[in-house]
């Protein structure tokens, strides 16, 4: 049987996006309303797949332990509250490298598709930039933009609501 995901990115989704990008557990915020948001992921059955570009990597500014480390940290503040992340997919590459695994190109959802047996027209792609979306819509996947007025709880709703009217 097929499995069905939610596609999460991360910065401005999940935690506060910096213009000089999360380097550090110091700089990981996570917003309140997050974790809540994944348990009730995890409750309705959906994987929880994190998929971000983290060029930071590339540019010298962090280490993929430094990203690890963020992600551990990430999987302890949901574990406290019975929630977690199924997994963690990244790209480290600049735009200017021209890789197949960073957003807006569809690579690691691709992957992660293949890795878990996702049905995909099952799946959401929630993020909050044109890049996120146009990933998600380049492999037929439902999307969702969150922002200031509709952030990833809304979207879990959203989806929670539609989800028992097609069953």
């Amino acid at each position: 049987m097929m499995k069905k995901a939610i596609f999460l990115d991360r910065d401005g989704v999940i935690n506060k996006k910096k213009s000089d990008h999360v380097k550090s557990v110091e700089e990981f915020q996570i917003f309140p309303f997050a974790i809540e948001a994944i348990k009730k992921i995890n409750q309705l059955g959906f994987l929880v797949i994190i998929i971000t570009n983290q060029s930071a990597i590339n540019r010298g500014l962090m280490t993929h332990h430094d990203l690890d480390t963020i992600h551990q940290e990430l999987q302890k503040s949901l574990k406290k509250n019975s929630g977690y992340v199924d997994a963690f997919y990244y790209c480290p590459h600049r735009s200017d490298e021209n890789c197949t695994c960073r957003k807006p190109k569809s690579g690691l959802i691709k992957k992660a598709i293949d890795d878990f047996g996702i049905n995909i027209e099952n799946s959401w792609v929630i993020g909050d930039s044109e890049i996120d979306m146009e990933a998600g819509k380049s492999i037929n996947c439902k999307t969702l933009k969150v922002d200031s007025t509709f952030n990833l709880l809304h979207a879990i709703d959203y989806i929670s609501s539609n989800n028992e009217k097609s069953c």
